[in-house]
């Protein structure tokens, strides 16, 4: 059983992701820790606006059972974040659209607005070169690109934003304003 505090919190901020267009349907992930070697995610078929007890996987890293193929497909890089990464509480896979898109012309994102250069500063856009393997590398360089940079927030070229915190709000928090941030710079462009 599942702490009923733990699946409210991912429900109330994946909602909120969700309506914010960062979750798709059946696109996105979100897992916390629950244990040293063990986490839950969402399965593979979860509406991430939908989110209950029963639509999260627990997963042991030690233990590769049934439960890996049916847990969503982004379980491995959040395995590797965990097993990394002590601080790591809660990990997202999103797609903000603003981020995203300007993910795809820029190498970096440089805010302008207030909240973007006080909180986050300047975020590296990460290009996986070749999208045609990217799935089975992501697990691999997201995790080598926390251990070789001091942030909670990966941008991926054309991908979308891998994210981990001790605390879900925090990252939630982290990852809004980077979408605000992009946006204001793409609404700004053409000023």
């Amino acid at each position: 059983m599942i702490d009923k505090h733990l699946i409210s919190d991912i429900k109330h901020i994946s909602v909120s992701l969700f309506n914010k267009n960062f979750f798709s349907v059946y696109h996105g992930s979100i897992s916390a820790r629950i244990g040293l070697n063990t986490f839950v995610i969402n399965s593979q078929d979860t509406i991430l606006d939908e989110v209950t007890e029963s639509s999260l996987v627990k997963l042991d890293c030690q233990k590769k059972d049934y439960r890996w193929s049916l847990a969503n497909a982004d379980a491995h890089i959040h395995e590797l974040i965990y097993k990394s990464i002590p601080n790591a509480k809660y990990v997202s896979y999103t797609m903000p659209p603003y981020a995203t898109a300007f993910s795809l012309k820029h190498g970096k994102v440089s805010p302008q607005d207030y909240y973007g250069k006080k909180v986050l500063g300047d975020i590296i856009v990460y290009d996986p070169k070749n999208i045609e393997d990217w799935i089975e590398r992501a697990p691999y360089e997201i995790n080598k690109f926390f251990q070789q940079n001091d942030t909670h927030l990966l941008l991926i070229r054309g991908f979308g934003v891998i994210c981990y915190d001790r605390d879900i709000t925090e990252m939630a928090k982290k990852l809004s304003i980077l979408e605000n941030s992009c946006r204001i710079l793409a609404l700004s462009a053409n000023l």
